[in-house]
């Protein structure tokens, strides 16, 4: 298996780099040039040291590094302060203040190095996005081995036409939608999601939670309709199989024949919908970031549209093309540990 994980892995690194220099490549071609917006009153020197400064003047290989680079250089100081908050801990850390001149990348917009921005948005997000998927596959699983066991009754009936709706709706329709009911006619919710909200205590932890329902309720109905459809389907398939007739001929419980050889069978073909779900739902979070006012990576992809910061585009637009990968990886993995047979192919 381990065999199995690191080819996979290593067959992953030439489809990055391939990846990141097509979207490189394209991004360099698109209009677009941060000196634009200076005023006229602005020597031409100046505004030729400003492009320096924003890396605008090496060349293209060289620029090509840097952004690439950028992405797997960890500055020790910044990671572990990261992760304990503690400052006083790390006096002890080499400087690595050379990063800062010669490596990081300048968003156009804020002038601030673009990994840093992404690093303060990621949080908020992953909290969102996160909590929706696994709270979209934990409902879907359930609801789609119930309507394939009890098939065409009021249950799979009922969620059938729950699922379609959930699945045919849009985020921008159903988030300002939740808004009006929960928010504006009840008033129960929050409309607005508070990015500055610190929980430490009891009392804001509710906060959190309240304000977290609406936006992981929205991300969370397209996962449940999407998973639960897929599941049934798949489940419907297995239980009409004879090794199903065979193993209830030999007098295994219900439950075990369709918990254990059943759903194992059957969560092969779900597997790559939930992979490859991850990345689209974070294509999703966009407008839900937009709606409820996350400050996350998706609002910060769409302020960088609307001001061409291509170098936040391009890293933002990467990321998403490493989650696809990595979640491909993922599911190949998966499928070794469902399938036997996959694994020693």
């Amino acid at each position: 298996m381990l065999t199995f994980t690191l080819r996979r892995l290593i067959l992953s690194v030439p489809t990055l780099l391939f990846i990141s220099f097509i979207i490189f490549g394209l991004l360099q071609l698109a209009p677009g040039d941060p000196m634009a917006q200076v005023p006229l009153t602005v020597p031409p020197e100046v505004k030729q040291k400003m492009r320096e400064a924003l890396g605008l003047g090496a060349p293209w290989y060289v620029q090509y590094y840097k952004w690439l680079i950028q992405f797997f250089w960890i500055e020790p100081k910044v990671f572990i302060d990261y992760l304990t908050n503690s400052s006083y801990l790390l006096g002890w850390l080499p400087d690595t203040n050379f990063y800062k001149d010669e490596l990081r990348v300048i968003s156009w917009q804020t002038r601030s190095p673009v990994m840093d921005i992404v690093m303060q948005r990621m949080p908020q997000t992953l909290w969102v996005v996160g909590l929706s998927y696994v709270v979209g596959i934990v409902i879907a699983i359930p609801i789609g081995i119930y309507s394939a066991y009890k098939h065409y009754s009021v249950f799979d009936q009922a969620g059938t036409f729950i699922t379609m709706v959930g699945f045919s709706i849009p985020p921008f329709f159903t988030g300002p939608l939740l808004i009006v009911i929960f928010s504006v006619y009840l008033g129960w919710l929050p409309s607005i999601y508070d990015t500055t909200h610190v929980v430490n205590d009891w009392e804001s932890f509710k906060v959190q939670f309240f304000q977290m329902i609406m936006p992981v309720m929205v991300l969370a109905l397209q996962t449940t309709a999407q998973i639960s459809r897929y599941m049934r389907g798949a489940m419907l398939d297995n239980l009409n199989q004879d090794y199903v007739r065979t193993a209830r001929a030999k007098g295994l419980r219900e439950g075990v024949v369709v918990m254990v050889h059943v759903l194992r069978n059957s969560m092969i073909p779900v597997v790559t919908v939930i992979a490859l779900g991850m990345p689209a739902i974070f294509g999703g979070a966009i407008i839900t970031e937009n709606v409820f006012k996350v400050n996350g990576i998706g609002q910060l992809l769409l302020t960088a549209l609307f001001a061409n910061d291509l170098p936040m585009v391009m890293t933002l637009t990467f990321i998403f093309a490493i989650l696809i990968v990595l979640f491909n990886l993922i599911a190949d993995v998966l499928y070794g540990l469902l399938d036997p047979r996959i694994r020693y192919d």
